[in-house]
C-alpha cells in the first residue's frame, strides 16, 4: 500500500474507533467486571467480527446485504435486539457480593469472546461501512491481497489499542464504584440503559 494512502487510513481508522459504539460499551462493561487484562478477550472477539465484515465487504456480499433491505433490516434487528437484550439484562442486574464478583472475575476467555463476536458481527452498518471504506484505500491496479492485508492489520491494531488502552483503560477509574451494592447499581443501569440505546440506535437509524 501507498505509505501516504496508509496514513489516510491510519488517521481516519483511529477517528473511526475512537467513536463510542456498542464495543466501546462491551469493553467498558467487561473492564470492569473481569479487570483492564482480562477485557482483551472481549475485543479479540470484536477484532474477530471486524474480519468477517471486511471479508464479507471485501468479497462483495456486503453489496448485496446493502442493496437488500429485507438482508439489510433482518440483520439489522437482530443486532438491535441482541443489544437491548444485553442492556435489558445489564440493567436488571443485581449487586453481587465479594464471592460472586470473585467467581465473575474468572469468566471464561471463550465465553468474552464469544459475546465480543456477536456484538460486533449483528452489525450491518459495519459491512456497509467497510464497503464504502475499502475502495478508498484499495487500488485495483496493484496486487490485492497485499492491500487486503495491510488494511485489515491496520484496522485491527489500532481498534485493539483504542479498545483497550482507551476504553478498558477509562473503565478502571470506575471500579471503586463496584465495591459497594450503590455504585453496583448505578453502573449497572448507566451501562444497561447504554446498551439499550445504542441497540434502539441501531433499530432506528
Amino acid at each position: 500500500m501507498n505509505p501516504s494512502l496508509w496514513l489516510a487510513l491510519l488517521g481516519a481508522q483511529t477517528l473511526i474507533s475512537f467513536m463510542p459504539g456498542a464495543g466501546a460499551v462491551n469493553t467498558m462493561s467487561n473492564a470492569l467486571t473481569v479487570g483492564f487484562r482480562r477485557s482483551i478477550w472481549g475485543i479479540i472477539g470484536q477484532q474477530a467480527a471486524l474480519l468477517v465484515h471486511i471479508g464479507v465487504a471485501a468479497a462483495g456480499v456486503g453489496l448485496l446485504v446493502a442493496n437488500s433491505p429485507l438482508a439489510f433490516n433482518l440483520i439489522r434487528y437482530l443486532g438491535a435486539a441482541y443489544l437491548i437484550y444485553l442492556g435489558v439484562r445489564k440493567f436488571l442486574q443485581q449487586p453481587e457480593h465479594s464471592e460472586v464478583r470473585a467467581r465473575q472475575v474468572h469468566e471464561g476467555a471463550f465465553s468474552m469472546i464469544r459475546r465480543g463476536l456477536w456484538v460486533n458481527l449483528l452489525n450491518p452498518k459495519a459491512i456497509v461501512f467497510f464497503l464504502a471504506l475499502i475502495p478508498q484505500f484499495i487500488r485495483p491496479d496493484r496486487p490485492l491481497l497485499g492491500q487486503y492485508a495491510v488494511l485489515a492489520a491496520t484496522v485491527l491494531v489500532i481498534d485493539v489499542l483504542v479498545m483497550w488502552f482507551f476504553y478498558a483503560g477509562a473503565a478502571r477509574s470506575f471500579r471503586r464504584f463496584t465495591q459497594d451494592d450503590r455504585g453496583q447499581v448505578v453502573l449497572n443501569r448507566t451501562f444497561g440503559s447504554l446498551f439499550v440505546g445504542v441497540g434502539a440506535l441501531l433499530a432506528v437509524a
